[in-house]
């Protein structure tokens, strides 16, 4: 890459509703950001389309063009092979394709590079985010499930099969019963997710001696039952240690087979800070009595600008190779 002050980037955050992208300088400051609506519609033909005439409309309204760009990243919302091919994508209805070479004959054949979304997010952090002083880092997002993403010396691991860092679909709840959304039974999702921490709140509500403000609650909470937890509340705090010691005790195996730097710790359910990170490093640490240098818990920064800051960061790490 040119090293002048007319070198950009785009970052791309593609999502099922809606689309962000993000103009950077070549030294990641975030100079613009905007977003558009994701049309799925005809199996999501018109995507990319839809992008490049944004890009191309933005940056003819900031006096700039695509020859000010010196490449774009996109973070994809499902798997993404080697070379950008996507099989498939149910949430944007793509089958065989390739977007990462698609947009960029849409856009005078600039460097277009694709990633995982969660693998974006993570690497990120890791260029302009928490994750700033580490290069091997894993990245563990709780929220509606439980995502994550392994970044070593500085790179994406994303595995074989792409699935390097999926770390909610782990089995490890040997008592459960119902199955998990990928067909599972005892993942990690299951405990630990918000729905896991809200299942088990209602779970232990059910037993005849359960005492809990709760009780009062007729639509409970993830955030609820943290809450409850932090004023020692009976039920929410054996939920919420029940989450903590899976996660832990995930994360501890993570560190005995990799040994990262540090975990980096993001979704909605990170909103409860300390509270929820001392208890799974309290686990973590418990279950790797061996590890002298414990690996650091911290909490991501960067919120929903993550994904655009690690595509414009996954294109700049390319046009410096």
């Amino acid at each position: 890459m040119q090293k002048n002050s007319n070198c950009h980037l785009i970052g791309i955050d593609l999502g099922g509703t809606s689309t962000k992208l993000g103009l950077f300088d070549s030294d990641g400051t975030l100079l613009f950001s905007w977003a558009i609506s994701t049309r799925i519609d005809d199996n999501g033909g018109h995507i990319l389309e839809d992008i490049a005439c944004s890009i191309r409309e933005t940056l003819a309204g900031r006096g700039l063009s695509l020859a000010d760009i010196a490449g774009i990243g996109m973070g994809i919302p499902g798997l993404v092979l080697s070379g950008g091919y996507v099989e498939v994508c149910a949430n944007l209805g793509w089958k065989d394709t390739n977007p990462q070479e698609d947009l960029s004959a849409l856009l005078d054949c600039i460097s277009v590079f694709c990633e995982n979304d969660a693998n974006i997010a993570a690497f990120g952090e890791m260029w302009q985010g928490s994750g700033k002083a580490f290069r091997d880092m894993v990245m563990i997002t709780l929220g509606t499930g439980i995502g994550g993403a392994v970044i070593l010396d500085g790179k994406i691991r994303a595995g074989r099969e792409c699935l390097c860092g999926e770390l909610g679909h782990i089995h490890i709840i040997e008592d459960e019963t119902e199955p998990c959304t990928c067909g599972g039974v005892g993942c990690l999702q299951q405990a630990a997710s918000a729905p896991g921490i809200i299942r088990t709140a209602k779970r232990l509500l059910a037993e005849p001696d359960a005492v809990s403000t709760l009780k009062d609650n007729p639509e409970i909470t993830a955030k609820d039952v943290i809450d409850a937890a932090k004023e020692n509340d009976p039920v929410a705090s054996q939920a919420v240690e029940r989450a903590c010691r899976y996660l832990g005790w995930i994360l501890s195996g993570v560190t005995m087979t990799i040994e990262p730097e540090a975990y980096m710790v993001g979704g909605g359910l990170s909103a409860a800070g300390s509270f929820l990170i001392d208890k799974i490093r309290h686990y973590h640490d418990l279950f790797t009595p061996v590890v002298r240098r414990k690996p650091d818990f911290v909490i991501a920064a960067l919120g929903n600008n993550a994904g655009i800051y690690g595509a414009a960061g996954l294109a700049l790490s390319h046009c410096k190779e």
